[in-house]
């Protein structure tokens, strides 16, 4: 039976939330499409894992709290992970989990070979930070990711960005409307295509 970790990282609710409305609609069409498939899910909003901290670290074994996340993230043939942008990066509890599950000799490292596991990142930031814009290159929230997940882990990742949240309730964004408005149906289109895709691949 093929899993589905679905990991939700926004402070807000669906309704209010860029990254789960992408996260939301993957996971709708993946159950869809594979209605034998399993689903682990946790928002990391409403129980948030623990930092790590001095005693996990250099414990002999790996501590139940740890190894539980870890065995998830092992278990999942696909990582679904909604990453909102807070101050030019990810939510802290992202972080936090990420730090969890990225345990040398285990996850990476010498001697560990790479699993091949699809990870898709849905992302949503209140502006843009594409090239050209007045804040290109303050975007440290998915290029941060994919360096982890692709390059650290040596997953096979797949970004899909939903941009210009803030439009609707910044007047000074009022112009940029039409392109947000743009911008979430093409994103909200990508989560379907990539969850039919990925549903295909492990039916």
């Amino acid at each position: 039976m093929a899993v589905l970790l679905h990991i939700d990282s926004s402070l807000f609710p669906l309704e209010g939330s860029g990254s789960r409305q992408l996260t939301d609609a993957f996971r709708r069409v993946w159950e869809e499409a594979h209605p034998q498939g399993g689903v682990i899910y946790r928002d990391l909003a409403a129980d948030p894992v623990p930092h790590l901290d001095v005693a996990t670290v250099t414990a002999e074994s790996v501590p139940a709290p740890r190894e539980e996340l870890i065995a998830e993230f092992e278990k999942a043939d696909v990582v679904l992970i909604g990453a909102p942008m807070y101050n030019f990066t990810i939510p802290s509890t992202l972080k936090a989990w990420l730090d969890q599950i990225i345990l040398a000799g285990r996850t990476f490292g010498e001697g560990v070979a790479p699993s091949g596991k699809h990870v898709v990142i849905a992302a949503s930031r209140g502006g843009s930070y594409r090239p050209g814009t007045p804040r290109a290159g303050f975007d440290f929230d998915t290029n941060y990711l994919e360096k982890v997940l692709e390059g650290g882990l040596g997953l096979q990742v797949e970004t899909i960005t939903r941009e210009l949240t803030m439009a609707a309730v910044k007047p000074a964004m009022a112009d940029l409307v039409p392109l947000a408005e743009e911008s979430a149906r093409r994103s909200l289109e990508r989560a379907a295509e990539s969850a039919r895709r990925h549903a295909a691949l492990l039916a």
